[in-house]
């Protein structure tokens, strides 16, 4: 299934996802199913870079283990299940091309969001806990997670909204979220068949490159500066979104 360039693309997502989460929060882990949407059926990507993903967070869930915000994690992941199942349920109704087109949109949005962050231009003013909000955003999690692994921007705009929430304590609350949103996903693209032993044999053989990946990105922290590995990534993300929107509207 991974034969030749289409493994070396594979490879380079699961690096580039651990390098993201070794030293850089971790914000471009679903850069590898974007990558690979562009060459393979984005099910196949999706399903592929999951174990992945999984596999990086396992360290993270056991150094950060009771550190979260425990009502903002209760709220996120009680609106995370129904929209896993509107995510789950958009693979039956839609196309390929049609998942491409969002992936797509995602990977181009993902950039303008973090730069709209960083610059300002949204700035979620400090409002405390609201469980209904929590409920929303988690639903927004729950469906961008599982069309693309990028659950990150409503998280962000929660957590951030809610004002009092420590580096710690916000970053230990997104590693049990996202621990739990997927093992959930795994779950159900088990029931939809998604996953092949063939598959998970090949995501084994890419565990590898996202470890090397996290190890480099912990020590490359200290010496990249943050602001260029963003500007570098995220132009790339951006030009593999477009890639996306015109392979699937094309």
């Amino acid at each position: 299934m991974l034969e030749g360039w289409v493994f070396a693309l594979a490879a380079l997502g699961a690096f580039l996802a651990g390098l993201s989460k070794g030293g850089f929060g971790g914000s471009l882990g679903f850069a590898g199913a974007a990558i690979l949407a562009m060459v393979v059926e984005p099910g196949v990507a999706l399903a592929l870079m999951l174990p992945v993903l999984m596999a990086i967070d396992v360290a993270a869930v056991r150094a950060f283990w009771g550190q979260w915000h425990a009502p903002s994690a209760g709220a996120i992941l009680t609106g995370a299940v129904p929209g896993l199942a509107l995510g789950a349920a958009l693979f039956f109704v839609v196309s390929a091309d049609g998942i491409r087109i969002l992936i797509g949109v995602l990977a181009v949005g993902f950039p303008l969001f973090r730069l709209a962050l960083a610059r300002g231009w949204i700035a979620p003013r400090p409002q405390g806990f609201d469980r209904r909000k929590g409920w929303i955003a988690g639903a927004g999690v729950g469906f961008t997670s599982f069309v693309a692994h990028a659950g990150g921007p409503p998280f962000a705009v929660f957590m951030l909204g809610q004002g009092g929430i420590g580096k710690t304590q916000y970053h230990a609350t997104s590693v049990i979220v996202f621990w739990v949103v997927n093992a959930l996903k795994a779950a159900i693209y088990t029931m939809m068949g998604l996953f092949t032993l063939s598959l998970l044999g090949w995501s084994a053989a890419l565990i590898p490159f996202a470890l090397i990946g996290a190890f480099v990105g912990v020590r490359a922290h200290k010496v990249i500066p943050e602001r260029l590995f963003f500007a570098v990534a995220y132009t790339a993300l951006v030009l593999t979104g477009l890639k996306l929107l015109w392979d699937g509207l094309t």
